[in-house]
């Protein structure tokens, strides 16, 4: 098992954390996203979108973050971090949707503004990163995790950006139960951290 990714994407950190969580076996390799390496023939026949992370199971070729996560999960016929049970089933889909809306234009547009120099609006990326860490606090508020009463899917899938939020200007200390979260998060065993950078709040 292969995963393509790159240190600083916080897309490939969740398949990174997923698959260390599930201690599978699996080779890490590190796509120059600076030198444009995913920009390569070799590399859009992976993934045409030309988008970390990318994994690739002895020639089952899964690309997009969630997409790895559910692949991962079935594979292990892990029930646990991705249920079976319809209504179990959604709300862990509810929380892969935020990751991949609220999440994506909040806090990971922030630090992409920072971190990589992306033309984003920082006021309007900020503003919308504090909606979500607003909702996200009010929803972890006497609860541990995002979909159930143990850890899913869904936690990865909000952890990295969420976690390096300060990283591009986004204020955490305000969301006590978000704090809480992440501390619970990065207390699992085979948790694998996501590499800071010193931008933003984080400087």
């Amino acid at each position: 098992m292969k995963l393509y990714h790159h240190p600083l994407s916080g897309h490939a950190h969740r398949a990174r954390l997923f698959v260390s969580l599930l201690q599978l076996p699996h080779e890490l390799i590190e796509v120059d996203l600076a030198a444009g390496a995913h920009k390569t023939p070799e590399f859009l026949a992976l993934n045409p979108f030309g988008q970390v992370p990318v994994l690739d199971d002895e020639g089952v070729i899964v690309s997009d973050s969630n997409a790895i996560l559910v692949y991962l999960a079935k594979k292990a016929g892990r029930a646990d971090w991705l249920p079976e049970e319809p209504r179990a089933a959604a709300a862990v889909q509810r929380w892969l949707s935020v990751a991949a809306g609220e999440v994506a234009y909040g806090p990971a547009a922030a630090r992409l503004i920072t971190v990589f120099g992306a033309k984003y609006n920082p006021d309007e990326v900020i503003a919308r990163a504090h909606a979500l860490l607003t909702r996200l606090d009010d929803h972890l508020a006497g609860r541990e995790w995002l979909a159930g009463d143990r850890p899913t899917i869904a936690d990865v899938a909000i952890y990295s950006y969420v976690a390096r939020a300060p990283e591009g200007n986004v204020d955490l200390s305000g969301y006590p139960a978000v704090n809480t979260f992440l501390h619970r998060v990065e207390a699992l065993p085979g948790f694998v951290p996501f590499a800071r950078t010193p931008a933003g709040l984080a400087a």
